[in-house]
């Protein structure tokens, strides 16, 4: 299936709705998810860190994948950003027809 779920993290909620607004504004998700509050304890540059986080739920359709990567980059103030995009197995039709139409007619400017 061409539909993405792209998780993403973020180092508040203010920089996610950011994030997120710009990515749907910009045409390379129909819809992102900003859910604050999550903890996050991971290794980085050897050694163990943790942080308070945002988490991102994008979704998008696999055409609009590398450009959302190369947008997310530019965007997103981590070095390393947290970017999975997953393959969507199955899901509502209606759903997912919107998504499908919704980055692809704003993806055209």
């Amino acid at each position: 299936m061409d539909v993405r779920w792209v998780y993403m993290t973020a180092p508040s909620l203010e920089e996610a709705l950011r994030i997120g607004r710009e990515l749907v504004e910009a045409g390379l998700a129909a819809c992102v998810n900003a859910i604050p509050g999550m903890r996050s304890v991971y290794l980085w540059e050897g050694k163990v860190e943790e942080a308070s986080e945002a988490v991102l739920v994008a979704k998008t359709t696999a055409e609009r994948m590398e450009a959302l990567l190369a947008a997310v980059k530019r965007l997103h103030p981590y070095e390393c950003p947290c970017v999975l995009g997953l393959t969507v197995q199955e899901g509502f039709a209606p759903f997912l027809d919107w998504v499908r139409q919704s980055v692809r007619d704003r993806g055209r400017g």
